[in-house]
């Protein structure tokens, strides 16, 4: 199709990892794996929380929407990428290029500000509890997720917009493992110095600015653990945030690293392996840091695995 006299592109081609079909067939089986233990394990926390009451609290309520995004996050990225492992022609049409941007670009964004959420929780779980519950009621945490999810969403449509407005010209061949915003915005053909302005303020709105208040929101909890006298209250203090400080080091740190700079950005190698890291591995990993980290949540498997067995024995006799 022409527009102002340049050649917009149908369909991009998807490079992917590596051209070596054995490496292919290797990495389709690792992923696939790691994709289904993925869907497995967030659907077993999600499940878990929903059966035990004892897990109906603040912290559980937004872990929930935290594993709803990791395998929205994971399914908007992984099955096509594991398609093209086994594929020659790798193509994927615009508006699926520009779906997929959509919406991992959108659920990325709706992760960090759930995590602020709950950094927030935190905070008054150790320097207010008495008031936790009081503070932390259904209204406010409902409006909280909410609030995580919408911003995420108009962020990500603006920056999809923006970016599937550019002339591509003949520019078809992205080097990347999906339709990530950076790796498209470079097939360009024209001057992108606007585009990279929206993607610094965007950096600086939906993930520095979240990162700031979960580093006041932790810089008031270890203040408040430290002033504890007893040295068994200041562990029960340090483990109630143990698991959401894991999850928050491995997700903001590589994506400071890979979007807030965009003309410094590392090498598109970096990138691939940034965008598995958090494609395939975060999502596999945050289930398993809350139920190892997590003394309710590993009481609450030993009792549905109990209740499980009583179950299977009344049936076996």
């Amino acid at each position: 199709m022409e527009t102002n006299n340049q050649t917009w592109v149908r369909e991009f081609i998807l490079l992917g990892l590596s051209s070596d079909w054995d490496t292919r067939v290797s990495l389709f089986v690792l992923f696939l794996i790691m994709y289904l233990v993925t869907v497995l394990g967030n659907f077993l926390i999600v499940l878990l929380i929903r059966l035990d009451s004892r897990l109906h609290t603040p912290m559980y309520f937004f872990l929930t929407n935290l594993s709803l995004v990791d395998v929205s996050y994971a399914t908007s990225i992984v099955p096509q990428m594991l398609a093209h492992f086994l594929a020659e022609h790798k193509a994927i049409p615009f508006v699926s290029c520009a779906a997929q941007l959509f919406f991992s670009l959108g659920l990325g964004g709706i992760e960090f500000v759930l995590l602020a959420v709950m950094a927030y929780d935190r905070y008054v779980a150790v320097c207010d509890p008495l008031r936790y519950s009081v503070i932390m009621h259904g209204g406010l945490c409902t409006r909280l997720a909410i609030t995580s999810w919408v911003s995420g969403s108009l962020n990500s449509l603006m920056q999809t917009i923006i970016t599937f407005q550019l002339p591509m010209c003949t520019n078809k061949y992205i080097d990347h493992i999906s339709c990530e915003l950076l790796a498209v915005v470079r097939l360009a053909c024209v001057d992108t110095s606007s585009n990279e302005i929206a993607i610094m303020v965007s950096s600086i709105v939906l993930l520095m600015t979240p990162f700031c208040l979960v580093l006041l929101s932790y810089i008031q909890i270890i203040s408040t653990i430290l002033k504890i006298q007893s040295r068994e209250g200041r562990k029960k203090a340090f483990h109630t945030c143990a698991s959401h400080l894991t999850v928050v080091v491995l997700c903001y740190g590589m994506t400071i690293f890979t979007y807030i700079q965009p003309r410094s950005s590392p090498s598109i190698l970096q990138e691939k392996l940034i965008s598995v890291f958090y494609a395939i591995l975060m999502p596999v990993l945050n289930p398993m840091i809350y139920s190892i980290r997590n003394k309710e949540v590993k009481g609450a498997w030993q009792k549905l695995l109990g209740q499980l067995s009583e179950l299977t024995s009344k049936l076996a006799t």
